[in-house]
């Protein structure tokens, strides 16, 4: 891809703009600034950069990586992109699909220095964008924007933001795992999972691994396999089939200079890799992502659930303060967690063309968001959700040949 050089916005109050296209011309800047910055693992150089290679690329995604430098110090990184559609073009978070947190990474004198004035810079950074030919779209379509970015305020919600359809929920971390678990479960929640924990173990030793060098693509591979049959089962679209996807999440998964942030494991039994996840271990955090669990005789048992209270031990044994469960309102994260965060979002037409795209994202968002608030309409929903897959599944009959 074609870099676009860098145009700088007039200075105000000591803070310049500039725009980049190319991640690797601010590679190094990056990964320095993101070792103190507040952000999120989703907003870490090694995730957004595996994004871009293996799915933005394919899909014509153009970055638009925004710096913010106070004096020479980088003051806050807003990584950005704009996607060609149908009938326009989109600005919006790089990754964002598959980011369960879009956010700048803020200096820690970011607050500080900007105080409320982040508007009037967001102003400049979109005069930029749009001066910028390979950047130039026709709405804006944030998602999934957190309350906080570490202990700051997110600055992005000054703009005239609206509730995600799901929240985000996180549990602390003590200094015991037993004392943890017994805080969390009731005794009776507790006999139950020993009682199933041990019919797992009728079935074959049960051990959770943390799977070497060699085991790590066929890890990775069942992952996947077992996820997307789990989304057949519920009616869900398969991401896995879209372009970039796999590939994605099989280089996580297994090169080696994503093991500082990716943790992938696995629960087996006997000689049955019954549950396995990808997660990320991120500062004193670790970051549920992708799960899933074998839908044979083991299933059963609850090997997902061992799985993961063995995850919560592994965290808890390795010094973690805390255990994010991410988006979604699945009912077993709220019986961990105390701590739900609220997300946002934010759709705006820039231009004529803009504007249906807009309006369309803007009611999509709010019939979903009131569907998944309301319990009857969203059980319903995930009732006929899964009715229609195992009808998809059903084979034809078949059909007497004719006399």
């Amino acid at each position: 891809m074609r870099a676009v050089p860098e145009r700088a916005a007039a200075p105000k109050q000591a803070i310049s703009l500039s725009v980049h296209t190319n991640l690797s011309a601010i590679e190094h800047d990056w990964r320095a600034f993101e070792q103190t910055a507040d952000c999120t693992p989703f907003q870490t150089f090694d995730w957004l950069d595996t994004w871009q290679r293996c799915i933005g690329t394919l899909n014509r995604v153009t970055p638009a990586i925004v710096v913010a430098r106070h004096g020479s110090a980088i003051l806050f990184i807003l990584p950005l992109a704009v996607q060609p559609g149908r009938l326009a073009r989109a600005l919006s978070f790089l990754g964002q699909d598959l980011c369960d947190y879009n956010a700048p990474l803020l200096a820690p004198e970011f607050s500080s220095v900007v105080g409320a004035n982040f508007a009037a810079l967001w102003r400049e950074i979109r005069a930029l964008l749009q001066a910028t030919p390979a950047l130039r779209h026709d709405l804006i379509s944030l998602a999934k924007m957190p309350e906080k970015i570490g202990a700051q305020a997110n600055p992005l919600l000054c703009l005239d933001v609206r509730l995600n359809a799901s929240g985000a929920y996180e549990t602390a971390l003590g200094p015991d795992w037993e004392q943890f678990y017994t805080a969390k479960r009731s005794s009776a929640t507790r006999r139950r999972d020993r009682t199933k924990l041990k019919r797992l173990g009728e079935l074959g030793k049960v051990s959770f691994v943390s799977p070497g060098d060699t085991e790590l693509v066929p890890t990775v591979d069942l992952l996947i396999a077992q996820k997307s049959k789990a989304f057949a089962r519920m009616g869900i679209a398969n991401m896995f089939v879209r372009p970039g996807y796999t590939a994605f999440y099989r280089e996580l998964g297994t090169a080696p200079r994503h093991r500082s942030l990716v943790h992938v494991s696995r629960l087996d039994v006997g000689p049955a890799w019954a549950a396995l996840n990808l997660g990320l271990t991120f500062r004193d955090c670790y970051y549920h992502i992708l799960a899933s669990y074998d839908d044979g005789e083991v299933s059963r048992f609850g090997p997902g659930a061992a799985h993961l209270r063995e995850l919560l031990r592994f965290a808890t044994e390795r010094g973690m303060k805390r255990f994010d469960f991410t988006i979604g309102d699945e009912p077993y994260k709220r019986d961990w967690c105390e701590n739900e965060q609220r997300l946002y979002d934010y759709s705006a037409a820039v231009t004529l063309r803009g504007w249906p795209s807009a309006a369309l994202s803007l009611g999509w968002r709010r019939i979903k968001r009131a569907i998944k608030q309301t319990a009857p309409l969203w059980n319903a929903a995930q009732r006929l959700r899964s009715t229609i897959a195992s009808l998809r599944k059903k084979p034809e009959p078949t059909k007497e040949p004719a006399d």
